[in-house]
């Protein structure tokens, strides 16, 4: 019975988390956020219970899931509720939002969801590597705030993870956007061609790595841009494998910038990149 009651209250998250409500607590309201803190409990639970959010399990959990977030509340609402349906609930031991100062409702969303928050300077390098250091599991998964895995991707994880040479080695997702046009098919479709054959997926394909393997490369650096070629680049083509489930990616940026003009501009400053050229200056043609 308290294991149905466990299910209940984590169904009644994973509805706050969908529409950005706070977790009800009467009339009092949340300290303010501490560097690195858990925000959610169980709701429903017996008053003295241990905290339970719905995205962390002690029990059985390995995965400490990583997020940058800056006013990513909308993308949140999307992409944290297929975290937590119940085949993962025993793989993910944790949810961890790296946050560089949002003013919106990611806070809120994160409380919801039972994820932790913590603050770090804003820029996406910086704000990664703030949340592998405050994870507390094995395995890694790095993924963006407007990131949505397909169904199975937990089964994948499980596979990958029970190899017996995933110690040395790092998975990435197959990219899919969420636009059905020719343009953005296209776009997709080069993008795995250059994961398999370059062995550079890039951050919007997720990343699962072991801690140790993490360690052992440096982990992310504080960069503002690149930070996902530059750490995959050190791992090397020969350790990445691609995981079958799709990692479905916002085209928001190809719909704003153009179907054409936005990669083109991508490949610029991957080459740029690749050649030595300074970031500060690579980042004033990349834009956000």
């Amino acid at each position: 019975m308290r294991h149905h009651g466990v299910r209940a209250a984590r169904v009644a998250l994973l509805r706050d988390a969908e529409s950005g409500r706070r977790p009800d607590r009467g009339r009092r309201r949340p300290q303010a956020v501490a560097r690195t803190r858990r925000v959610a409990r169980h709701r429903g639970a017996p008053l003295g219970s241990p905290p339970g959010p719905v995205l962390h399990s002690h029990a059985m959990g390995k995965l400490s899931i990583v997020i940058p977030t800056l006013n990513a509340a909308a993308e949140l609402r999307r992409s944290l509720p297929p975290l937590a349906e119940f085949a993962a609930l025993g793989l993910i031991g944790e949810v961890i939002l790296a946050d560089g100062g949002s003013t919106d409702e990611t806070g809120a969303i994160a409380e919801a969801a039972g994820a932790r928050l913590v603050v770090a300077e804003a820029g996406r390098g910086t704000q990664l590597g703030a949340g592998a250091r405050a994870a507390r599991h094995d395995w890694l998964l790095f993924l963006h705030a407007d990131t949505i895995l397909a169904a199975g991707w937990d089964e994948a994880v499980r596979d990958f993870m029970a190899r017996a040479d995933c110690a040395d080695r790092a998975a990435y997702f197959h990219l899919r956007l969420d636009d059905e046009r020719f343009g953005a098919r296209r776009i997709a479709w080069l993008a795995n061609v250059r994961s398999r054959l370059l062995g550079l997926p890039y951050g919007d394909q997720g990343l699962l790595i072991g801690r140790s393997l993490y360690r052992r490369i440096g982990g992310f650096r504080p960069l503002p841009l690149m930070e996902d070629v530059d750490l995959v680049r050190r791992i090397g083509r020969g350790r990445l494998v691609a995981l079958a489930p799709a990692a479905m990616t916002s085209a928001a940026r190809y719909r704003r910038d153009g179907f054409w003009l936005r990669p083109a501009r991508n490949q610029l400053c991957l080459i740029m990149w690749l050649l030595g050229i300074p970031v500060g200056t690579i980042a004033r043609i990349y834009g956000r």
